[in-house]
């Protein structure tokens, strides 16, 4: 297999980067940036860390960010599964990319900063769901904010496809990994148990 190990070979094998994906790029969160921003309900957050990356969905049902000042956001840490990939990379290694999405747009809204694992009352206690705090907010400051070329979901039809007929559900993934696992009444039984859990 033939591969490129040099950044010379790379670039000289793409050429120059278009002058309009150099200026899109902005340090701050401006004001179509932030309106953008707040309008979605899902982000993928990406970190890096000793035993390498992990790419974590986060959503809510409101914004799923709080946009504090035009340098940092507050990504609020509700009910998982207490893993904790992201957080613990975070603590470890503080860079971050956050990739946003609203349904219907083309467009995708990335971030990349540096993040901190605040677990300040004066912070948590601002996010509140149904009686419920998160235990830690993921303070982001942001070095740079640009949107994504909008062809990856043109080319995929990600809001107008639906590819689920036959797809393996989470309790078939789990009866993979234990063949004594009920995958059915997994299956079954987590709408209802994730309602308990979502915030």
């Amino acid at each position: 297999m033939k591969i490129i190990d040099t950044l010379d070979a790379l670039e000289t094998l793409y050429g120059a980067p278009s002058q309009l994906s150099l200026t899109k790029v902005a340090t701050r969160l401006t004001p179509l940036y932030r309106k953008w921003i707040d309008a979605s309900r899902f982000v993928v957050l990406t970190t890096v860390g000793p035993e390498g990356t992990d790419g974590s969905p986060r959503g809510d049902d409101g914004p799923v960010v709080r946009i504090a000042d035009d340098s940092t956001m507050h990504l609020p840490d509700w009910q998982g599964n207490n893993r904790l990939d992201s957080l613990k990379n975070i603590v470890t290694d503080g860079r971050v990319s956050l990739m946003f999405m609203v349904p219907g747009s083309t467009n995708v809204v990335r971030v990349n900063g540096t993040a901190v694992i605040a677990d300040d009352p004066a912070i948590t206690g601002t996010f509140e769901r149904k009686g419920m705090h998160p235990k830690t907010v993921i303070v982001v400051t942001v070095a740079e904010t640009y949107f994504q070329c909008a062809k990856a979901v043109m080319r995929s039809g990600i809001w107008t496809r639906d590819d689920t007929d036959g797809l393996p559900t989470a309790g078939q993934f789990l009866k993979e990994m234990e063949a004594s696992f009920d995958a059915d009444g997994y299956d079954s039984a987590y709408p209802d148990y994730a309602k308990t859990k979502m915030w």
